[in-house]
């Protein structure tokens, strides 16, 4: 194809945050180069094969193959796996006469990066998160075309450009849209607002605390809206759906940009996605990283914390008490809380999407 009408191909999958920015990358491809052909890479049973054609991108599969950490019968059959997700890989890229390869990491993406260098296909890497996973560490010694969305990310030529995301949170303005979204969520327009959020699987550690919490909050005048996660309602000790003044509870809510705009407090996890588009839309946050994994989770809230855009509190500490000493003065504190503001909003990026837009078509044109 020619640069006017380039193939481009998106690699990444697996979870919420590596298919969130490959699918702001695409809008934003779209919008820059209408006639672009795109397609997205991913595994046959990641949350990409239902989000991506949902929203309208054709998506490809190839095997998932993990890299094991330890000595296993899976590390013995690696080299033939990864062999045959090369093949599927490099197939896929012939078929579409790619032009360029962009990958946000996952799975996926190691094979893809390894067959694209082969074929010589441009690779522009986006890597989410403050401390990179294994495939974006493999693709950047391929490529010097590398972007992070934190400052400080250790991979080679990185550019920070901060992290894509939809266009409905970018470009949310929370002061016009709060009582819209609070009335949408089933809320008080004028109550001081807490609304929880473990992400898409919830976080059972922060529903225990928030659902022991509840009459402490509404003592308070607080009312709070608990996102706990599919699979993941709270029970009271007659097994039932808690239901407690000035508490409300769904699974999920559909379009995050209503719950940013709502709250005057996100009580939430620190995943890569979460900080940024908390400072995109300068909402104060208290962040819980989640307590297992490779401590990534607090190196993305590092910088927002720092700023004063947000507080961190370890998962072991979150408990009934704190939220009685620490996050209930928060939530009712509107001075503190306009600070906090200000300082979210004045760290946060709203345009990744279209600066990674402009490092894929870059490539295309070298």
């Amino acid at each position: 194809m020619t640069p006017n009408n380039p193939s481009i191909v998106l690699a990444g999958g697996g979870t919420a945050g590596h298919i969130s920015p490959l699918l702001a990358i695409a809008a934003a491809l779209r919008t820059a180069s209408p006639d672009a052909a795109l397609l997205a890479v991913g595994t046959p049973n990641g949350m990409e094969t239902r989000l991506v054609p949902a929203a309208g991108v054709e998506l490809a599969t190839i095997d998932r193959v993990p890299f094991p950490r330890k000595p296993s019968a899976d590390l013995v059959r690696l080299p033939a796996r990864l062999a045959g997700a090369i093949r599927q890989s490099g197939a896929i890229l012939d078929e579409a006469g790619a032009d360029v390869l962009v990958g946000v990491g996952g799975y996926v993406c190691t094979p893809m990066y390894l067959a694209a260098r082969k074929r010589r296909i441009p690779i522009v890497i986006h890597e989410a998160n403050a401390r990179p996973g294994l495939a974006n560490r493999v693709g950047a010694g391929l490529t010097k075309r590398v972007a992070v969305a934190f400052e400080g990310t250790p991979l080679r030529n990185a550019v920070h450009v901060g992290m894509p995301m939809r266009t409905a949170i970018s470009g949310l303005d929370r002061a016009t849209a709060r009582t819209s979204a609070r009335q949408a969520l089933g809320l008080d327009p004028e109550k001081p607002t807490l609304i929880v959020t473990g992400g898409s699987l919830g976080a059972q550690s922060i529903n225990r605390t928030v659902a022991a919490a509840v009459g402490q909050l509404a003592a308070a005048g607080i009312q709070t809206l608990h996102i706990t996660g599919r699979g993941k309602t709270v029970l009271d000790d007659a097994g039932q759906p808690l239901d407690a003044e000035g508490y409300r509870q769904v699974e999920f809510v559909d379009g995050m940009e209503l719950a940013y705009a709502a709250a005057d407090v996100l009580l939430a996890r620190a995943g890569a996605a979460t900080v940024c588009e908390v400072a995109a839309v300068g909402v104060p946050a208290v962040l819980v990283p989640l307590p297992i994994g490779n401590g990534e989770q607090a190196l993305n809230a590092a910088g927002l914390v720092a700023g004063g855009g947000a507080l961190l509190v370890a998962d072991r500490d979150f408990t009934p008490g704190w939220v009685a000493a620490e996050l209930i003065p928060l939530v009712t504190d509107k001075a503190r809380l306009a600070t906090m503001e200000a300082n979210s909003y004045r760290l946060g990026i709203r345009n990744a999407d279209q600066r990674m837009a402009g490092l894929v078509l870059e490539a295309v044109s070298a």
